[in-house]
């Protein structure tokens, strides 16, 4: 008997300083909401149709393709 309320009084006490540190840390709730990154422009390879960020679609004459591969596929040249 004398160990179990022993058990417990170490239990609560960890219990209690745990609890303690939660409430002094900050929530994601307080902190300020991050500012959110700036969408990607997105274009459309003119042979499968698949959308991807411009930035990395092939150029061709005719316009952006997902791949050289697509480019080859439609005819297209490379603009250079």
């Amino acid at each position: 008997m004398k160990y179990l309320i022993w058990l417990l009084v170490i239990v609560l006490a960890i219990w209690a300083f745990k609890r303690s540190r939660r409430v002094n840390t900050v929530t994601p709730e307080d902190k300020p909401p991050a500012s959110p990154a700036t969408p990607a422009h997105m274009a459309a390879c003119l042979h499968c149709g698949i959308h991807l960020p411009q930035d990395e679609a092939v150029t061709g004459e005719k316009g952006l393709y997902c791949s050289t591969e697509h480019r080859a596929a439609a005819h297209d040249r490379n603009p250079v």
